[in-house]
C-alpha cells in the first residue's frame, strides 16, 4: 500500500500568545490600585505608552482586552478613585498576561469538508489543531485549506500573527449539560480565532477535538467530540457549531460517558445517534442514543489482537461511509509505547459488526516523526475522503503534524 505525505508541516509558532487576566483577587488589585494612584498623571501616562510599544503589536486589539479585564477588576477598586481611560488600561495591564498557546506542541489534527466549491472541482475543508503551552494546557486552533480538482492540497497558513479568543461567553450553569456559548467577531479569519478553557473541568486543557460534519433534517452542523480536563478527571464534551463562528459546547451525561476519545458517526443509524469510544482504557467500544447529550450504554466493538496493538486500542476520528461500509480509522499502541494508525471496516446497516481490518498498521512513525514531546508516536483526530482518495492529516510524536494521502481502493483491498 502506497503512502504520500505532503513536503510541510504544521510547526508550533513560539510567538502565537493569547492575552488572558490573571489574579483578579480584590486584596492584590487594591494592593495595586493605590501603588498605581500614587504616580502622577503624566507618569501613568508615559508608563502605558511603553506598555503599548511593547507589546501592542502582538495583538489585534489590545485596548479592547484591557478594558474586558479593567471590567472584571473594577468592582474590587477603591471608590475614592476617578480614572481617566488611560488609567483604566493601565490598572488592567497589571492583572494581564500572555500566553503562548504552541510553545509545546501543534498536534492531533482533525478535518471536515467545509464549504463546497464542486462548480470548479475544489473542496475546503476545516482543519482543527490542539495547542499545548506552558502547564500542559491545551486549547483549539484552525486552519483553512482546499483541494483542487487534481487532488492537491493547499493549507492556507494563517496570514497574521494574532491569537484572539471569543468576544462573548456565556455559560448555563443550571443545566445538567452545562452549556458554554461562545461567539467570535465575523472578520477576525479562522485561523486567528483560539478556543481556551472556559469552565472549571476544563481548566487544564481542551484535548482533541475531533470533528465530523453532519447533515440530516433540522440543517447541517459541525459536531466535535473533545476530552476536558481539570487537572485530577476527564469530562467528555461536544462542540457544536455550523459556521466556526458561533460554538456551543455541551458536557456530556450518562453512564457511558467516562473515557477518552468517543467519536461520532455522521449520521443517524435506524434513527439513532450512534457513537464509538472506549469504556475501560483498552477495546473499542460503540454506542447509540436518542440524545447528543446522553449516552446510558456501550458495546464491545473490537479487542486488541495484532501484535502492534495490544496494549490498547481506540478510534482516530469518526466512521467514514464508503459504499461497502464504515471505514474507521484507529489507533494501537504496541511495544515500547508506540503508537501507530490501523483501519477496520464496519457493517453499513449493523455497525456492531466488524467485517474486515487491516492485520497491518496503516501508518507508523518514521525514522524523521518518531521524535518529539512524547516519541514515537502517530495520532490523528479525524480523516475525510475526497474522491478516491483518503486524506489522514496527522501529528508526530505529539509535537508538530503533517498530512498523509492514501488511495481508498487500496486500503479495501489490504483488509481480511
Amino acid at each position: 500500500m502506497q503512502v504520500q505525505k505532503l513536503d510541510f508541516k504544521l510547526e508550533p509558532n513560539l510567538r502565537r500568545v493569547i492575552a488572558l487576566s490573571y489574579n483578579i483577587e480584590k486584596p492584590h488589585v487594591e494592593r495595586i490600585a493605590r501603588q498605581v494612584m500614587v504616580m502622577s498623571a503624566s507618569e501613568r501616562e508615559a508608563l502605558f505608552k511603553e506598555i503599548e510599544k511593547s507589546f501592542a503589536d502582538r495583538h489585534r486589539d489590545m485596548e479592547k482586552f484591557l478594558m474586558n479585564f479593567y471590567g472584571q477588576l473594577k468592582t474590587f477598586l477603591p471608590s475614592e478613585f476617578k480614572l481617566r481611560p488611560v488609567d483604566k488600561l493601565l490598572m488592567a495591564s497589571y492583572f494581564a498576561k500572555e500566553y503562548s498557546l504552541e510553545a509545546a506542541a501543534l498536534f492531533n489534527p482533525s478535518i471536515v469538508p467545509f464549504e463546497d466549491l464542486s462548480g470548479n472541482g475544489d473542496q475546503r475543508f476545516v482543519m482543527s489543531l490542539r495547542a499545548t503551552g506552558e502547564g500542559h494546557i491545551s486549547s483549539i486552533e484552525f486552519v483553512q485549506g482546499r483541494i483542487n480538482a487534481s487532488g492537491e492540497i493547499f493549507i492556507k497558513m494563517p496570514e497574521s500573527p494574532f491569537a484572539t479568543g471569543p468576544e462573548k461567553v456565556e455559560v448555563d450553569f443550571a443545566s445538567p449539560y452545562q452549556i458554554t456559548s461562545m461567539h467570535f467577531d465575523p472578520q477576525i479569519p479562522l485561523a486567528e480565532r483560539v478556543i481556551f478553557p472556559v469552565t472549571d473541568d476544563e481548566v487544564n486543557g481542551i484535548e482533541d477535538l475531533r470533528l465530523v460534519r453532519f447533515e440530516d433534517e433540522s440543517g447541517l452542523f459541525y459536531y466535535g467530540t473533545y476530552t476536558a480536563y481539570d487537572g485530577h478527571q476527564i469530562q467528555s464534551k461536544l462542540l457544536v457549531t455550523n459556521d466556526f463562528i458561533s460554538f456551543k459546547s455541551y458536557r456530556l451525561q450518562g453512564k457511558a460517558v467516562h473515557d477518552k476519545g468517543m467519536a461520532l458517526f455522521p449520521e443517524r443509524i435506524d434513527g439513532k445517534y450512534a457513537m464509538i469510544g472506549r469504556q475501560d482504557g483498552t477495546n473499542l467500544y460503540i454506542m447509540f442514543s436518542d440524545s447528543l447529550y446522553n449516552w446510558e450504554k456501550a458495546e464491545l466493538l473490537l479487542e486488541p489482537q495484532m501484535p502492534w496493538e495490544l496494549s490498547k486500542i481506540g478510534n482516530c476520528g469518526s466512521p467514514i461511509k464508503t459504499d461497502v461500509g464504515w471505514l474507521l480509522i484507529t489507533h494501537g499502541v504496541g511495544p515500547m509505547r508506540k503508537y501507530q494508525l490501523g483501519a477496520i471496516l464496519l457493517d453499513l446497516k449493523n455497525p456492531r459488526k466488524v467485517i474486515a481490518r487491516l492485520a497491518d498498521p496503516l501508518l507508523g512513525p518514521d525514522e524523521n516523526e518518531r521524535e518529539g514531546y512524547v516519541p514515537n508516536v502517530i495520532y490523528t483526530c479525524g480523516n475525510m475522503l475526497h474522491k478516491d482518495r483518503l486524506i489522514v492529516p496527522y501529528a508526530m510524536s505529539d509535537s508538530a503534524s503533517g498530512v498523509a494521502i492514501f488511495k481508498l481502493d487500496e486500503i479495501l483491498q489490504e483488509m481480511e
